[in-house]
This record gives C-alpha cells, structure tokens and sequence, in this order.
C-alpha cells in the first residue's frame, strides 16, 4: 500500500469523531496523574485507542495533538513531548496492523513495543530540555538514580525503562478493554476494525 493510500485508509467520519474524544481522554488523565505526581503517565490511552481502531496515521495525529492542546491550553511542560505521543500512537497502529491487538497477551506485547519506543524517543526530550527533571512522578526515579553515582543520560534512560513498561502496558490494556466494550457493529464503523476483531 503506497504512502497516500494508506494514510488515506486512516481517516473516515468515524476517524474524525473518535480523535477529539481521544484527545479528551489523554488530557484529563494525564493531568489528573500529573497533578497526582504519580509514577506512570496513562496520557495516551486515546492515542493508542485512535491508532488500533484507525490507523497508525491517525494514531500519530492524536498524540501530536494531544499535547499541542494540552501544553498551549492547560501545561505549557506537555507541549515538547508531541514527538513521544507521535511515535506512540505511530507504533501502536502498527502493532494493530500487525495483529497485535487482537487478544490480551498480544496487547502486551503491544505495551512492551510502546514503551521500547517512547523511552528512546522522551529521553534526549528529558536530558536536553529539562536536565533530567520533570514534573512528572518519573523524577523521583531519576534522581534516586542519580544519587547512586549514574550520569545524567543513564539515569533518565533507566528510569524510562522502569516507568514506561509499566505505563504503556497498563495504557494498552486500558485500551484494549474500551475496545472490548465496544459493540461489534459500532466496531465496524472504524476504517481499521479489522486490526482488533478476533
């Protein structure tokens, strides 16, 4: 399928009601955890609903989204970490393609490809921005780890290999069940219901 065409088959009516939805989602969540300070994000449950039930393209424009709204409307600190939601929504679509978000297990699998993926891609975000320390729950991680004697860079990519399995996994589980909950004719109303119908 050529470049085009495929983002193409991302995007139908159902496409375009589901991503503000999906915004919503990663928004309240993930401000509410943020504010929490927790370990964990979960601010991508709509990007990875978006990019298994319509398409890695659609996926990566939700998360784009998600944290251009979020970092101009609510946390300006949200707005620079546009390229993870990118990328999550990006591989989690095409995990979906793969048939990776059919049963359970393989939605963990899903979580585990998610987390290898946005612990790569926040931590030169984390280090070169923000010197290691956000405001997130991660930073108790971080500077633990840099208590023990780890360099900068080490420290932020260890803590991002902790938190983000965790994170992600949950996140595509969460997902998961949404889509599980969803009737199976709505569920053909969406350009890539395929991907996760057993």
């Amino acid at each position: 399928m050529r470049l085009v065409e495929s983002i193409k088959k991302d995007f139908n009516t159902m496409t375009l009601v589901l991503i503000p939805v999906a915004i919503a989602i990663n928004i309240v969540i993930g401000q509410i955890v943020l504010v929490l300070k927790l370990p964990v994000f979960l601010d991508s449950i709509g990007t990875v609903l978006v990019g298994a039930l319509c398409g890695p393209w659609a996926g990566a424009l939700t998360g784009t989204l998600s944290n251009i709204i979020w970092g101009l409307a609510i946390d300006p600190n949200s707005f620079p970490w546009f390229p993870v939601a990118l990328f999550i929504g990006f591989v989690s679509g095409w995990c979906a393609i793969a048939g990776l978000f059919k049963t359970w297990w393989k939605v963990i699998i899903t979580g585990i490809l998610v987390a290898f993926t946005a612990a790569i891609v926040s931590t030169p975000i984390a280090v070169y921005l923000y010197g290691g320390i956000t405001a997130s729950g991660v930073s108790f991680i971080t500077a633990f780890l840099l208590q023990t004697g780890r360099d900068l860079v080490t420290a932020v990519l260890s803590a991002n290999f902790i938190v983000e399995p965790v994170d992600k996994v949950a996140t595509a589980l969460l997902a998961y069940a949404i889509i599980k909950g969803l009737s199976v004719r709505y569920l053909a109303r969406f350009p890539r219901a395929d991907n996760v119908s057993a």
